[in-house]
């Protein structure tokens, strides 16, 4: 099973996730970044039951929300930011989230250790800081080892937090080993990634 991980520009339609499906029917899943969606929910939904593809990504209504979006076009998961984190199932996997400073914030909120296929975390816009990116990439370290399961992330390609002159775009997967599968900052191609084997290929 392969899992698309998108880097893209702020955009208030979903041209960006429509041409990825488009091109990339060996895709299983599309993770997208925190905010992504926003409006457009009912036009993923149609997406994904269009080409059978999960679609994770998040919106605003009006607090920031992870959703994940099965491949019959049925919402399984639309949390908001700082609720508890649920697992749920999705076509035979078991997903996990966190949405993105909830990784610094409150983790993963001590949920069971029950197998979890991987988590997922959306980020909205990039790093304002070198010193941000790697405590962030080691709390995605920590989280993985601690729960043995993929952790996978990215942001939008642009954007900055509230107002910083740096934004640095940010993709990466820790194995549940906790040590890098791959890391990407300021490099916004997409990345394919197989879950069985952890080989990626850029796109």
């Amino acid at each position: 099973m392969n899992i698309l991980i998108a880097q893209p520009k702020l955009e208030q339609e979903l041209k960006q996730l429509e041409a990825e499906l488009h091109a990339h029917p060996e895709a299983d899943i599309f993770l997208f970044p925190e905010g992504y969606l926003n409006q457009n929910i009912e036009q993923a939904r149609e997406l994904a039951q269009q080409y059978g593809k999960i679609i994770i990504s998040g919106h605003k209504r009006p607090k920031d929300r992870v959703l994940i979006i099965n491949a019959d076009g049925e919402i399984v998961m639309d949390r908001a930011k700082y609720d508890r984190t649920e697992i749920v199932e999705v076509n035979g996997l078991l997903i996990s989230s966190m949405l993105c400073d909830e990784l610094v914030l409150q983790g993963m909120c001590d949920i069971a250790r029950t197998p979890i296929s991987f988590i997922v975390h959306p980020i909205g816009v990039g790093m304002f800081s070198e010193e941000q990116y790697d405590e962030w990439i080691n709390e995605a370290k920590k989280i993985a080892a601690d729960y043995k399961t993929l952790v996978i992330g990215t942001s939008h390609a642009d954007g900055s937090y509230r107002g910083s002159a740096v934004s640095i775009p940010i993709a990466y997967c820790i194995s549940e080993t906790g040590d890098e599968v791959f890391l990407s900052a300021n490099d916004v191609r997409t990345r394919i990634m197989n879950l069985e084997t952890r080989e990626v290929t850029i796109v």
